[in-house]
């Protein structure tokens, strides 16, 4: 009843406002403005949504800690029964005494603020209903326009919040519009609503405040900066002091206690607003997870609408990251590649556990910030991509060669394909996946390999890089970039690896392809899983506190390759601990794994998983690894004349693996399939030294037959002289020497073509000469080394 009477009063003083409006002479505009507003008063519209105004969004990992807070303003959203009462009556007390009896409207109070108004002063005389009105259409602004109008000084602007907030009171409860505006308000030193103000002024919640702290908070609303009590202390004191008489006054306290509260001194505890990726423990991380929401359009039509939603909605962001898995990544990165080395050297690491694509760790040996000058710092993230706030990545080196297995595999190869690997050699004849011919690739073994005749097995322990020059050259190179392609390898500055600039990479088993360490650990992931790769993942879901939604992010998983082909590779790289070049990093259970070092010692890697954890580390210079080599290096106090993927990656990987693995149950890896073991594997093209098997072309068009030996590295030379075959005319007859022949590379074969007079054609064979032989005087073949 007492509501009831409250609007109607309010409906009257309204009108009072109105007619003292249009009481005013007309001096320049300002009457004809009035009388407008008031005129058109009864056809405003009245319904004014109230949507939850921004507040800051936050990140966690998989158990539930914070990562980072991420906001545009600090503000926390709290019902009103976690606001301590004291509050409540603070600043019912200081800015409205009479909430609870008007009807949205303040009689006296509003019609001395229109006064004030028409002479420029807009502060002063707004109920609590009308403040509350005027910070929702404020919060609510979408654009340049609509914030000037919520702001305008003017008698419309008032006569608006009139009308918005005589609706509010009719369908609001005092006690929602209370809320409402302890949660919108600004209490000065970047705290929006009282929860973020208490916890920012005197770290503790809302709900814990006391009488002189509520009447502190409640003092600052009216001019935020005048009576921000950290900056200016006793300006607040006072400001308090006055809060506290209102309180007396309005028999919220007694004047016994308010007097008592006044003597007390003004004790603050700030903490500053933790906003952004800087202040966390885990920043690199806390970047990646900002990009992925502002580069993926499922999260809004662009990004700058997309980068709004995540500052304004207070999203509670649930993510991959493991907090003991990222301490141990952290801790391992820090100790073997100090942030504040001299030599400016970077590691970097990430863990993704196989079948998920989940990314339980990301660490880096750097502090996150803006000055790039400045020693240890950097806000580029080396362990991911361009497109997600990292570099344009660094050559892999040998941790490519797992991706030359696979190729090989899947081709039907089998473990003992061998070749003669000495320390140098020179591979011919290898084509792009466009057809181009690369130039001859001369090759040579790293000072810890060693030559001789290898196979898969003893290959891949060595790291032989002769071996696998051979082995990328006889399954096709164009075979092995689409093989590491279907394991999600791509390169970190978004180019492709067969692009016209480079027209494909003689090199591209040796790792010469800048990648991100991601990219890396998750293809590696892929063999651990038996072949399902899955889209790197860091963000498991996403609430959304304003729209009243969670939006779940499910794993992006896909079958990628063969399981056979992955269990054979993971059978391979775990022989690298036995005698390879993996041996001493043994982490307790079974693993597999490769090194990695670039040519000239650019940069140093080492990849390796366990069935249920994948891991990769990056080492080098981020201001150019092929002009900062890992030469003459000092890390950690010690002193490296050369770094190689097993003596700086190498450690932090094995230091890492082994704390990140504790929790994890131990596993076993499946065993080499047999058709990769058995006499029966496919290792007929396994020529010694650098030769390869002249391919199979009779009956092929001349054309595609060329293609075909130049392929495979030879010269073809078609002879003018057609001989007699069953084949149809003009296509191969007969080559020279036989299909299947081992020569070197380089070597020339000589192509006959059919003249149709075979049986297949009709007719008869010229006399004397069986179809499809070779004459007897046409020469050897001829070129290449052996």
């Amino acid at each position: 009843m007492l509501q009831k009477i409250g609007q109607l009063v309010g409906v009257a003083a309204l009108a009072g406002v109105l007619v003292a409006a249009l009481a005013l002479p007309a001096v320049g505009g300002v009457g004809i403005t009035a009388r407008n507003v008031a005129t058109n008063f009864l056809n405003m519209p009245s319904e004014l949504e109230t949507p939850p105004p921004p507040q800051r969004s936050v990140i966690y990992d998989n158990d539930g800690d914070v990562i980072a807070e991420i906001y545009d303003k600090n503000r926390e959203l709290v019902e009103l029964d976690s606001m301590a009462p004291v509050m409540q009556d603070a600043i019912v007390a200081m800015e409205d005494s009479s909430f609870y009896e008007h009807g949205g409207i303040d009689i006296s109070g509003t019609f001395r603020a229109a006064l004030r108004t028409l002479s420029g002063d807009t502060e002063g005389g707004s109920s609590i209903t009308q403040q509350y009105v005027k910070n929702v259409l404020v919060e609510s602004a979408t654009s340049q326009a609509e914030q000037e109008e919520a702001r305008e000084t003017s008698i419309a602007r008032k006569v608006r919040e009139l009308r918005y907030a005589l609706s509010i009171e009719q369908r609001m409860s005092k006690k929602e519009i209370l809320e409402g505006y302890l949660n919108i308000a600004y209490f000065g030193d970047g705290a929006y609503g009282v929860e973020s103000a208490a916890k920012h002024f005197f770290d503790k919640s809302a709900s814990d405040l006391s009488l002189e702290e509520a009447a502190t908070l409640a003092g600052t609303v009216r001019y935020p900066y005048l009576y921000n009590p950290d900056a200016n202390p006793d300006a607040a004191t006072n400001r308090r002091n006055v809060v506290l008489d209102r309180m007396a006054k309005n028999d919220m306290i007694s004047s016994e206690k308010a007097e008592k509260a006044k003597q007390t001194e003004l004790e603050l505890d700030v903490t500053e607003p933790s906003n952004g990726c800087m202040p966390s423990d885990q920043p690199f991380f806390c970047d990646y997870v900002v990009q992925e929401i502002e580069k993926n359009d499922r999260f809004g039509e662009n990004e700058t609408e997309r980068a709004r939603w995540l500052r304004t909605a207070g999203l509670e962001i649930h993510t991959t990251l493991d907090g003991d898995m990222q301490q141990a990544a952290q801790d391992a990165v820090d100790e073997w590649v100090p942030r504040k080395n001299e030599s400016k050297k970077v590691g970097a690491e990430i863990l993704i556990e196989p079948g998920t694509g989940e990314i339980r760790a990301m660490a880096q040996s750097r502090d996150y910030g803006p000055d790039e000058g400045k020693l240890g710092q950097t806000s580029v993230n080396f362990a991911t991509d361009a497109s997600r706030g990292g570099s344009n990545g660094f050559q892999a080196g040998s941790t490519f060669k797992a991706f030359t297995l696979a190729a090989a595999l899947d081709k039907g190869k089998g473990f003992s394909t061998s070749f003669d690997s000495p320390g140098r050699t020179t591979v011919n004849g290898q084509r792009n996946c466009e057809g181009g011919k690369l130039a001859p690739w001369p090759v040579k073994n790293s000072s810890e390999s060693d030559g001789g005749q290898h196979d898969m097995i003893s290959g891949t322990q060595g790291s032989v890089n002769t071996y696998f020059a051979q082995l990328q050259k006889d399954v096709g190179l164009c075979n092995v970039i689409k093989m590491a392609e279907k394991l999600g390898v791509h390169r970190a500055d978004g180019q492709s690896f067969d692009n016209p600039q480079t027209q494909g990479n003689n090199s591209f088993t040796l790792g010469s392809e800048e990648v991100s360490p991601l990219t890396v650990a998750n293809a590696y992931a892929t063999f651990a899983s038996g072949g399902t790769r899955c889209e790197p993942q860091a963000i498991s879901s996403i609430t959304d506190q304003q729209a009243g939604e969670t939006i779940k992010i499910d794993n992006e998983c896909e079958r990628a390759i063969d399981k056979d082909v992955a269990d054979g590779v993971s059978h391979l790289l775990q022989q690298t601990f036995d005698g390879g070049t993996t041996d001493g990093m043994e982490i307790g259970r079974p693993a597999a794994a490769k090194t990695g070092t670039t040519d000239g010692a650019a940069s140093a890697w080492f990849a390796g998983f366990t069935p249920n954890l994948a891991g990769t580390v990056f080492v080098g210079d981020p201001r150019g690894p092929q002009q900062y080599p890992l030469r003459d290096v000092t890390l950690g106090g010690e002193h490296y004349n050369q770094i190689y993927g097993a003596t700086v990656p190498g450690p932090i990987w094995r230091d890492t693996m082994e704390k990140a693995t504790e929790e994890l149950p131990e596993e076993d890896f499946p065993p080499a399939p047999d058709k990769f073991t058995s006499a029966s594997a496919d290792n007929q093209a396994s020529p010694t030294s650098n030769e390869g098997s002249v391919p199979d072309v009779v009956g092929r068009p001349e054309e595609d037959a060329v293609t075909a030996l130049e392929e495979a590295g030879f010269e073809a030379n078609v002879s003018g002289t057609r001989i007699s075959s069953s084949e149809e005319e003009g296509t191969v007859a007969a080559v020279n020497p036989d299909p299947g022949t081992g020569l070197p590379d380089g070597a020339t074969v000589n192509v006959f073509l059919s003249d149709g007079s075979g049986d297949a054609a009709g007719g008869d064979p010229q006399p004397g000469r069986t179809p499809g032989t070779v004459p007897a005087e046409f020469p050897p073949p001829r070129g290449g080394n052996r």
